[in-house]
Parts: C-alpha cells; sequence; structure tokens
C-alpha cells in the first residue's frame, strides 16, 4: 500500500524539520524511538525502517572463559569493600 502524502518541510530548532504524523506514521507503523535509515537524492530523500541486524560476536562466551582461573583474571586486583559499604 502506498499514498501520496502532501506536506511541507518546516523550520525546526536551528535546522529543517518534518512531522511524520497521519498516514505517514500509521502505514509504516512507525512510533517514537523507531530506527530508520534516510536514503538522501539529488532531488528529495527516502525514509525506511531501519533492518534489525543480528549482531554476531567474534568470540563465544565459552571461548571466552576457555582457561580462565583465578589467577589469569587477575582476582587480586578487584576492590575489597569496606564493612560501612556492606552494612545496609
Amino acid at each position: 500500500m502506498s499514498q501520496i502524502v502532501h506536506t511541507k518541510i518546516q523550520r525546526w530548532g536551528n535546522g529543517l524539520g518534518l512531522r511524520v504524523a497521519g498516514l505517514m506514521r500509521d502505514i509504516p507503523h512507525f512510533a517514537a524511538d523507531t530506527a530508520i535509515e534516510v536514503e538522501v537524492f539529488e532531488d528529495g530523500f527516502t525514509v525506511r525502517k531501519a533492518k534489525q541486524t543480528r549482531r554476531t560476536l567474534p568470540f563465544s562466551e565459552r571461548e571466552l572463559l576457555e582457561g580462565l582461573t583465578s589467577d589469569t583474571a587477575h582476582a587480586e586486583l578487584l576492590a575489597t569493600p569496606a564493612a560501612v559499604e556492606l552494612d545496609y
């Protein structure tokens, strides 16, 4: 489904803004804090929801903990809380 919406860009603080309301908000199901991508062209721009990408980390938790001991984890460098800090 697509619709043409006639609106205008307005001054917004020191920049320009485009209010996303009505059909421009409802059809793509935009809400506050929706991550978007803006593709800019010479004669305008296109706004789309950002694709959710699952980040893959370079190491698994198992690989990170492999061979970890209190010596290799430098446990001796951990702070020891004072009694007053533990007294609730």
